[in-house]
């Protein structure tokens, strides 16, 4: 597992709950750099929820975040409840951790390089010209070039998930969360996002996936954790959870499931 001497990403105590239901229970989790962390378990156990935390998607209740060694997300007033930063601060942060979501997301009526153009042209100001070369590279990178002036409707599910990675990656992140990036793909079309996410393990990228694919998850995580109810159950290196926690009856029996 990748170490360094300061955690990129760091949870502590997080909670998150609608109404009577305890969504996420007082997660911790430190993600160093470059590490790629692999969160397993079955629907509704909270994982997108702390995906969505993360990037202040959804505010939590208890908890803090901090990323880069500074405390961010939240702020107390003068009577001490916790509420949101100010829009444009969490704007900046969202710059810094990309998140690509089951169902794309693609704006219908702008084109591909639109699309990918948009978060540098609006968020960081950047002029058209500089916009356009960032999404032209970022688009390079996915292996899109050649569609960059068609509409989402006409690619298939696999290209629209690698433009919401390209579009993600243009805002230049510092950690990447992944939703289940390819469950509303048909079979044959994971493979072409599972090769675009593992060219940025390559290069060192520091990410945060929740997926159901076990084999993506032996081949590329270097920590594998199990979710359910709210709460991380066990994690360990790919090597370790697949052979330890099969004696661990309930995540025998999802990974028998599933596998």
């Amino acid at each position: 597992m990748k170490t360094a001497n300061q955690p990129l990403l760091s949870l502590k105590g997080i909670t998150k709950r609608f109404g009577a239901l305890t969504a996420v229970n007082g997660v911790d989790l430190d993600v160093c750099p470059g590490e790629i962390v692999v969160i397993i378990g079955p629907s509704g156990s909270g994982k997108s929820t702390l995906l969505r935390s993360v990037n202040f998607l959804e505010e939590i209740e208890e908890g803090t975040i901090t990323f880069e060694g500074n405390e961010i997300g939240y702020v107390k007033s003068k009577h001490g409840r916790r509420h949101l930063d100010a829009p444009a601060k969490i704007c900046e942060l969202r710059s810094e951790i990309g998140m690509v979501f089951q169902h794309f997301n693609l704006f219908p009526h702008m084109t591909v390089l639109g699309n990918v153009m948009e978060g540098p042209l609006t968020v960081q100001k950047k002029s058209p010209e500089a916009a356009r070369e960032i999404a032209l590279d970022m688009l390079a990178k996915v292996g899109l070039s050649d569609k960059r002036d068609v509409y989402p409707a006409t690619l298939s599910g696999g290209q629209k998930q690698r433009v919401a990675i390209a579009r993600a990656l243009a805002m230049r992140p510092k950690l990447m969360l992944f939703d289940e990036p390819t469950s509303a793909l048909d079979p044959e079309l994971i493979g072409e996002v599972f090769d675009t996410i593992r060219s940025l393990g390559k290069e060192g990228m520091t990410m945060i996936i929740v997926t159901h694919q076990m084999g993506f998850a032996k081949e590329m995580a270097d920590r594998v954790i199990f979710m359910e109810k709210g709460s991380f159950v066990a994690q360990g290196t790919p090597e370790d959870f697949f052979s330890n926690q099969m004696e661990h009856e309930r995540i025998q029996s999802f990974l028998n499931r599933i596998m």
